[in-house]
This record gives structure tokens, sequence and C-alpha cells, in this order.
């Protein structure tokens, strides 16, 4: 199932345009972001800065930079092999196993984090509509995402993205102002490389396990191939257009997670508030800037966990339908290269959008336990990531001149060996 390219010896480079074009054209990053964005990075966040302040910014940034590498990586096989293969099918060329690993993964996944992406949007809209109960506005939540992630829709879902972004970003931004950021701790724990014990009920090793994990780790990352491919950006003259999307996306989660951050250790330090769920921030703000402060941070919130439900809803069905199809080829005939044409691809729909809604029951593991253990676990996969991806992207007979540089491996390298360490720690703490 190879993918179009440009026809040889016809220019099909994008038009020239002026700096406002180019940031209206840009939109798989933002997908992908806001779909990666949600409950890990309010939780991660806020717990991290409510309990060892600023110090472990760095890791903020490090897992930043990790992310951009490895999934700019991703799109530039995606769309610059010389074999015209997606990037999954590329894994396929390493393993046959992997379309399997792929395909259980994100089941498995793609349901744990929108059960908690879930959870938070239904806590969110009761607190901040006052009537309900987190259950039926969670299920409110989830069935109406359906008519955003059902079918190809890649332009709905983009212009949805968008708009949520607007209104996360003014929340945060009048958010962050209110708490009155300390500049000098904040560069000083970009640059510290301070890593402070454990306090409370979450390490500083958890804590780093859990963003690093989120941020790179994450079958999320496969997404943006696929959004790349929905905007129509294939082949190398798309490349500069892709990767400057890509780094406004990560600098939008950067800045969500910095908001979130400041409230932390600006305000649930110095109170020791402990962050058991999202409400314990929003009363934090409370005391700061008035009942307004509730509304804004659930606006926020909101924003946050919405995205994600569309995003990891449309994304992971798109990513598990085309792994069906690699160990399956003769559904690829017979539906084509749009994935969201074959059936399976609206049943896997429902099962990321709808199964989740059982996490909201009573008496369910809470909104930060379903949030630290999603996003642990994720580390699990980067090695069965990475390790392929080393290998792929440092093929000259499959990239052609477009293989790494020194600097991206250094980063996938250090990354895989960290994702190990991590893993083997996990299993370790697991039987402990």
């Amino acid at each position: 199932m190879e993918i179009e390219r440009p026809e040889i010896g016809v220019d099909h480079s994008p038009k020239k345009m002026t700096f406002m074009q180019t940031i209206k054209s840009f939109g798989p990053g933002i997908i992908v972001a806001l779909a990666a964005l949600g409950a890990g990075d309010l939780v991660d966040s806020s717990v991290a800065g409510s309990h060892f302040g600023y110090a472990l910014m760095w890791v903020l940034v490090l897992a930043s930079l990790v992310r951009f590498v490895v999934v700019n990586i991703m799109a530039r096989i995606d769309m610059c092999n010389v074999e015209g293969k997606t990037l999954l099918e590329g894994y396929k060329t390493i393993s046959k196993w992997y379309p399997y690993f792929f395909f259980g993964f994100a089941i498995i996944l793609g349901h744990i984090i929108n059960s908690y992406m879930i959870k938070g949007a239904g806590e969110s809209l009761t607190n901040l509509l006052g009537v309900g109960n987190p259950l039926i506005w969670a299920t409110i939540a989830a069935v109406s995402s359906l008519f955003v992630t059902g079918g190809n829709v890649y332009k709905r879902l983009e212009l949805t993205e968008k708009a949520l972004l607007v209104v996360m970003t003014l929340s945060f931004i009048i958010i962050a102002i209110a708490v009155k950021p300390d500049v000098a701790e904040i560069a000083k724990g970009t640059i510290g490389f301070e890593l402070p014990p454990g306090t409370g009920i979450f390490g500083a090793l958890t804590i780093c396990l859990a963003l690093v994990g989120s941020v790179a780790g994450s079958l999320t990352n496969f997404l943006y191939p696929h959004a790349i491919r929905d905007k129509g950006w294939n082949g190398p003259a798309f490349k500069r257009l892709q990767r400057n999307d890509l780094l406004f996306g990560i600098f939008v989660i950067i800045f969500i997670n910095l908001s979130v951050w400041i409230v932390g250790a600006q305000l649930l330090k110095p109170q020791g508030v402990e962050v058991k769920n999202i409400s314990d921030i929003a009363q934090a703000l409370v005391s700061v800037m008035g009942p307004a402060g509730h509304v804004i941070f659930y606006l926020g919130a909101l924003g946050v966990l919405y995205s994600s439900i569309i995003g990891i809803g449309s994304g992971f069905a798109k990513v598990a339908t085309e792994n069906f199809q690699l160990f399956k080829p003769g559904r690829s005939e017979k539906y084509g290269k749009d994935f969201a044409k074959d059936p399976i691809y609206k049943w896997l729909v429902i099962w990321f959008v709808i199964s989740p809604i059982i996490w909201s029951l009573e008496g369910a593991p809470g909104f930060v336990v379903l949030t630290i253990f999603g996003n642990a676990i994720q580390a699990v996969a980067l090695p069965a990531i990475s390790i392929a991806l080393i290998i792929m992207s440092n093929n000259k007979k499959f990239m052609g001149k477009y293989t790494n540089n020194i600097f991206e491996n250094i980063i996938l390298f250090g990354a895989t060996i960290l994702a190990i360490w991590g893993s083997i720690q996990l299993i370790i703490g697991f039987f402990n």
C-alpha cells in the first residue's frame, strides 16, 4: 500500500507564503499537540510544580526536545523515503510483528488515555456549570465527540482544534499572569538539571518518567504522519513547512505545560496543596483570582481535555486501522488508502471514545491515578518505537539523502537508553 508521491520532473513545491499565511496553513502540528496534551499535562506539571517548585523544569524542556526530534524523524520517513512507504509500512519492513504490536498497543493505550480525558472533561463540565454529575457530562462529552471524529473529516477536526486552542491560550495566559511567575526561578529550573528527592505521594523519578513517557514514548506521535498526509503534505518539498508546523505544535505543548507548572510552583507548593484531582488546582486559583479563577481554569482545562478526546478518537483509530490492514492486506485493496473508509475505523472510534466512559462510574480509580499510570506505561513502548526508528532513519537505501544527522542520532540513542532503563525500573517497582 504505497502512498502517492509527487510526479518526478514537475514542481510540486508549496507556493511561497507570507509569515501570516504560513501560520494560517499550520494544522497537523496543532492537532497532534492538542491530542497529546490533556490530563497528563494538567496533572504531571501541577504535581511536579507543587512538589518540587521549578527544580524539574529542565525535564519539560528535555521531553519537548525529544518529542520534536522523534516526531520530526517520523514525519521525514513518511514524506521522504525513496520507496514511497508510510511510516508504519516502514516498521513492517523491520519486523512483521510490528503491525500486531502497534495494533494491540493502540487498542489498550487509546482506551486508557481517553479514560482520564473523558473523566476529566466530565469533572470540568460539572464544576464549570454547577449542574448534573461527572458521569452524565462525561457521557455527553464522549458522544458529542463522535460528530467530529467520524469519517474523513480532517478539515472539521483542524478547525475544531484551532478554536479550542484559542480558548486554551487565552485561559492559560490569564492564569499564568495572575499567579505572578518567578522568571528567575524558571530560568534556574530550566538549566539547573536538579533532581530533588521525592516528596508527597509521587517521587521525582516517577514524575520524570511520566513526563518523558507521555511526550516521547506515546503512540500519539504516530498521529502526526497521518495528519500531514491528510493535509496533503507529501514529498520532500513540504519538509520545511512540516518542520515549522511541528515546531509550532511543540511550542503550544510547552506553553500549556509551563502555565500549569507555574500554578503548581507559585500557588500549590506554598499552600501545601496535594493535587489529587483537577478541582484542587481550580480551588487554589480562587484564592488568587476569585470566582473568575474557577471559570477560567475549567474553560482552559475543558479545551485541553476535549481536544484530546477527539484527537485520540480519530488519530488512534487511523493508526490502528492502518496496522490492521498491514496484517490483513486484502482490506487495503478493498477499501483503498483512506483508512476512514474501512468499516473497522468506525468501530475503533466508538471503542476509543465510548468504552472509556466506564472509568467515570462511581468507585473507579481516580483521575490522577489513571493519568500517572497511563503516562508511565508509555515509556515501556519507547524502546520498540525508537530502535526501529534508528534503523530506518539511518538506512541510506531506504531514506536516500534524508538520513539522520549526528544530533538526531544522539537524541534517539539517549531516549532509547532512558526508556529501557525506565522500563526496567517500572517492572521492578511493579513486582516490589
